[in-house]
């Protein structure tokens, strides 16, 4: 059945929403497809849900192809699978909580490895039951601290969630490269450019993690990539290149300087250049590499334990808060406030240095370096009072930090970590995160099935996600243009959109046959049909709602012909009116 503008659930809006600030966000509400309720929750009108349920039958498509099969859990779940593995407490504020008029505790599932994984331990018992992949289409609730971007970060979120449940490591990998063929086939079809980048699999736990970013400058997610071999990541999984350990035998002693009003490295540095001209440890001026910065954050575990972290980064870099965050999961960065100096009064704001700092020291504060701070390497940190650096501190020697963090940032033009060519830095969206899960769930749950010498073995899982919502999104962050959305076609919630302007009723009378002999013939139409609307109104309307396909029914039917517009590039053409079906299925893609 045609959708008619004259009766169809829309209003479309000519001003940007005050709270939207990307493409996709502005243009899903302004053309009607998708309404705000509160912040980080929408109701997805008749036009955004036909678009929807596109994305859907394009996922479904893809893993039937696989052999994956569809279930569908509850949104409501209780607390005792969560509280298995622990995540009833690491996710803290994110998750929705509630209790039952019996206070029994539940959640809004955000995510739903537990289920997954009880519900396979209830039916199957043995290897010849595997491999298995399940997975279901399902709302998803988290909650955000600051939900943005419209559905591109929202607080209600549809989402494709699957598992691969395998009995040994080459079916497990077998099953990880079944959905990441899958996976390439749906982000080809949902039209836009996309890059596949190693990432971290974050408080899931698991390995051999991969995310499908699609590249967007506003896209919230950092990846660098290499053109000399290839290399992507987004920077949360970039390994630093690590230097070998640096010979200090003959390294002069560490010793403090006077550094009065330089708790910044720039003015440092200019200090060092006065006092010590020539005289860095790579023999020439000194430069902020030659800096030790050192930072101090408030960790918030899951259990409420406040535990503090001291880093030290060369001084040329800050700290990637994403980057960090990542380290520490599921732990919460906080800042280091005055209270918390005032609990360690050991620390100097400004002139923290690592010799105070690490299990052994006066602190017990654990302490952490970047990578690049090696055994061996000579720094120039804080001297751990007002107005004093130390100079010629050699790690290893002087100071010995816990371990290595990689919380620095990556920046355009550091070493590829596979060929030590530049990198290159972009931006894009997530749309989708696969890795191989391991045993960690199937061992929480005890998840076992007995092998063919009758032995028990831990299952081994593999988690495989798609954003469903946030591909409407980013589909529309990358298929747009000044005045409105341009779907591609397998989106789009119509074929073709017919317009019928002027007041003279025989244009309404051939938009009503054409609308009939298209939708008969197979193509779908939005027909305006709308009566004492302007045709100004209604061409923006159609350029605004985007669908590919344009038919104008005006003057030109006095003549015998109607006009096809190409949505993305503009071109127009008549044709006779008694060709208009064969010509539109033709352009639709509809073979005779």
């Amino acid at each position: 059945m045609a959708m008619r503008m004259s009766s169809l659930f829309l209003r479309t809006l000519r001003e940007n929403p005050a709270d939207a600030e990307v493409p996709s966000h502005q243009l899903l509400v302004r053309a009607g497809y998708i309404r705000r309720v509160s912040p980080g929750i929408y109701t997805w009108l008749p036009l955004g849900l036909k678009v929807l349920r596109k994305v859907e039958t394009i996922v479904r498509e893809e893993m039937d192809a696989i052999g994956a099969q569809e279930l569908l859990f509850p949104a409501l779940l209780p607390r005792e699978p969560y509280e298995a593995t622990g995540r009833w407490t690491e996710y803290g504020d994110n998750v929705f909580r509630l209790k039952d008029r019996k206070d029994g505790d539940y959640l809004l599932g955000p995510t739903h490895e537990e289920m997954f994984t009880l519900a396979v331990k209830d039916m199957f018992t043995s290897y010849k039951d595997l491999p298995l992949s399940l997975y279901q289409i399902q709302t998803k609730y988290r909650d955000e601290a600051r939900p943005r971007a419209g559905i591109l970060r929202g607080r209600e979120f549809v989402m494709k969630d699957s598992y691969s449940f395998d009995l040994d490591e080459p079916g497990l990998e077998k099953s990880y490269l079944l959905h990441r063929e899958a996976y390439v086939r749906i982000f080809d079809r949902l039209g836009f450019h996309y890059v596949i980048v190693q990432a971290m699999a974050g408080a899931m736990g698991g390995s051999m993690s991969e995310e499908f970013l699609a590249t967007a400058a506003n896209g919230e997610d950092t990846y660098v990539h290499c053109r000399s071999c290839g290399y992507a990541a987004n920077v949360e999984a970039v390994a630093v290149p690590v230097p070998g350990p640096i010979p200090y035998a003959d390294a002069p002693p560490a010793h403090d300087e006077e550094t009065p009003e330089s708790p910044t490295i720039a003015a440092l540095v200019e200090r060092l250049n006065e006092l010590y001209p020539g005289a860095s440890p790579h023999g020439g001026s000194w430069v902020a590499t030659d800096t030790l910065k050192t930072y101090i954050v408030m960790l918030v575990h899951p259990d409420g334990r406040r535990e503090p972290l001291a880093m030290g980064i060369p001084g040329d870099r800050e700290v990637d808060e994403k980057r960090l965050a990542a380290q520490v999961e599921p732990a919460q960065v906080e800042a280091f406030e005055e209270k918390d100096f005032a609990a360690y009064p050991a620390l100097v704001k400004g002139y923290m240095g690592p010799t105070v700092l690490g299990t052994e020291s006066v602190t017990g504060i654990r302490f952490l370096v970047d990578p690049r701070v090696v055994e061996g390497s000579r720094w120039v940190a804080g001297g751990n009072a007002p107005g004093i650096h130390a100079v010629d501190l050699v790690a290893g020697r002087d100071f010995t930090p816990d371990g290595t963090i990689e919380a620095a940032e990556v920046r355009p033009g550091d070493p590829c970590p596979s060929c030590g060519q530049p990198l290159e830095a972009a931006r894009g969206i997530e749309m989708g995160h696969i890795f191989q899960l391991g045993r960690k769930y199937a061992e929480a749950l005890d998840l076992r099935v007995l092998d063919e010498n009758g032995k028990l073995r831990t299952v081994l899982m593999g988690s495989y996600g798609v954003g469903i919502s946030r591909a409407v999104a980013c589909v529309a962050e990358g298929n747009h243009d000044d005045v409105g959305l341009i779907w591609p076609r397998a989106l789009a919630p119509a074929d073709v959109h017919i317009v019928a302007t002027g007041k003279d009723d025989a244009v309404f009378v051939a938009g009503e046959t054409l609308t009939r002999d298209l939708e008969a013939s197979g193509v779908t139409v939005l027909f305006d049909d709308r009566v004492g609307v302007s045709p100004g109104v209604k061409f923006t309307d159609s350029e605004l709602i985007g669908i590919p396909t344009i038919v104008v029914i005006g003057r030109g039917l006095a003549g015998g012909t109607i006009e096809i517009k190409d949505r993305r590039s503009g071109e127009r053409r008549e044709v006779p009116i008694a060709d208009a079906v064969a010509q539109i299925r033709a352009e639709v893609g509809i073979e005779l």
